[in-house]
């Protein structure tokens, strides 16, 4: 007979070995999952995409919408990483200019719409606008004030636009022919400023939206000019640049959005508010 400890044993033994054989025969031991309820496991071997990557596949996948025939721009990054830099005075004021520079050209061509009814001025102004939200959008990124937040069509907190928009709108407004030569002009003028304001930064995220800006750009301008051919029968000539920066231009096919990071030329008396390289003048040559 056996004594009351050896019972004793056996029995702790049996226990513990129905414990063992049950959880080694469980659903969940046989498929691994053998973990407390409160472990945070990572979703390996499913084709399931966690919410956080979603979300950021999401984000990186939305553009603007524009018309058919330029390319989206695409707003700078929002990575966390970007918030950190801090930009420099010229990039600053970079941003500031071409945040009213692209509204100066907005609001000529709608006023220019409206006196002359030529579609090109009302299509291209809606570019325009997409131009101005791109620049605001990183403006709002760094936390920069709009300096044309709260202005009227033709109004601008930069007196050399101000008073470009006026010498403009003066000479828009005497024929069809100047109009559209004012519209081809404008597009000049913006892409030697956005060559310009390239020149002064290495930030990825305001290089990328003015690489597109000129892009779009280089569409108007070849627009312009092809509808002044057709309407008038008059040619244009260069009144900013050179007369290779032009032809390399209107000869070339759609903008794809890569820039072309040039210094500008022509001569003569600044305009547009530019500053440094030249860029910037009226081209007395052509």
């Amino acid at each position: 007979m056996l004594n009351k400890r050896t019972l004793a044993a056996v029995s702790v033994a049996l226990i513990t070995f129905s414990t063992i054989f049950l959880a080694a025969c469980s659903p969940a031991a046989e498929e691994g999952a053998a973990v407390p309820d409160t472990a945070v496991t990572a979703n390996v071997g499913t084709n399931k995409t966690s919410p956080v990557v979603q979300a950021i596949v999401a984000e990186t996948n939305v553009v603007e919408d524009v018309p058919a025939t330029e390319a989206a721009v695409v707003p700078a990054s929002q990575n966390v990483g970007d918030t950190a830099v801090t930009l420099n005075d010229d990039e600053i004021a970079g941003l500031l200019f071409m945040r009213e520079e692209e509204k100066l050209a907005r609001d000529v061509y709608l006023t220019l719409y409206d006196q002359w009814g030529v579609a090109v001025f009302q299509n291209i102004s809606g570019s325009e606008q997409t131009h101005m939200d791109a620049v605001l959008a990183v403006l709002n990124q760094y936390n920069l004030a709009d300096p044309a937040a709260g202005n009227e069509i033709g109004q601008f907190t930069d007196p050399a636009l101000q008073a470009l928009y006026d010498q403009l709108i003066a000479e828009g407004s005497q024929s069809v022919t100047d109009a559209l030569a004012v519209g081809a002009a404008i597009e000049e003028i913006d892409i030697l400023d956005l060559d310009e304001r390239m020149a002064q930064t290495d930030n990825a995220a305001i290089l990328r939206v003015y690489q597109q800006l000129e892009a779009g750009s280089e569409n108007h301008l070849r627009a312009f000019v092809t509808n002044l051919e057709r309407q008038t029968g008059a040619s244009y000539q260069p009144q900013y640049m050179t007369q290779a920066q032009y032809e390399a231009i209107i000869n070339s096919s759609i903008g794809n959005g890569n820039g072309r990071g040039g210094n500008g030329g022509g001569q003569g008396q600044g305009q547009g508010g530019k500053r440094g390289n030249g860029g910037n003048g009226r081209n007395t040559n052509s």
